[in-house]
């Protein structure tokens, strides 16, 4: 596996190694070992999947708030999608700031996002399934999200489709307005 560096420390797009002949191909996803190699030392705890119909589709920005927030390490396994990370850590040197990734079942691309960072992303293609890792249990109590369009954060999605966005997403509140919890250094 080979680990790159984003613009948001502690953000990692994941190139899995893939072995591939006439046949089809084969790659390991996750390895304990293979990501504590690279300095990550995650403790996955569930799986979750989501299936979007529609190209255009926007998930996001989602999180949750501690003592239940999560790690995540994201893929695509059909379509491919622009997948956002934002770091929502009052008192970080990258406060508000977001990186996006093309994730696609093609590329093969994964990206690993630390607690502390909320997640969303747009479908690029109709039918994608969009596989996913977390690090915690999800918590009702604690499930977040901000809206996707905050003008402080200023995530470039291109072009927004109102009736392809959920009521979650729709009524989100901005940043500001939210309850978010975290606190660089103690996430």
């Amino acid at each position: 596996m080979n680990k790159i560096e984003t613009s948001l420390p502690g953000v990692y797009i994941i190139e899995p190694r893939v072995f591939g002949d006439q046949r089809g191909y084969f790659m390991e996803t996750w390895s304990t070992r293979n990501f504590e190699e690279m300095g990550l030392h995650y403790d996955f705890v569930q799986d979750n999947q989501s299936y979007s119909s529609q190209k255009g589709i926007l998930r996001g920005i989602h999180f949750q708030n501690a003592p239940y927030a999560q790690a995540k390490l994201v893929r695509v396994t059909r379509g491919a999608v622009l997948d956002v990370a934002v770091d929502l850590r009052r008192g970080s040197p990258t406060y508000k700031q977001w990186v996006a990734v093309e994730l696609s079942a093609e590329n093969k691309r994964m990206v690993m996002i630390p607690r502390g960072f909320g997640h969303g992303f747009k479908t690029l293609t109709e039918d994608v399934e969009f596989c996913y890792k977390v690090d915690n249990l999800y918590s009702k109590e604690c499930d977040r999200g901000i809206r996707f369009d905050d003008p402080e954060i200023g995530v470039d999605w291109g072009e927004v489709t109102r009736e392809l966005l959920s009521e979650k997403d729709t009524y989100s509140p901005l940043l500001r307005d939210s309850d978010c919890n975290f606190i660089y250094g103690e996430v």
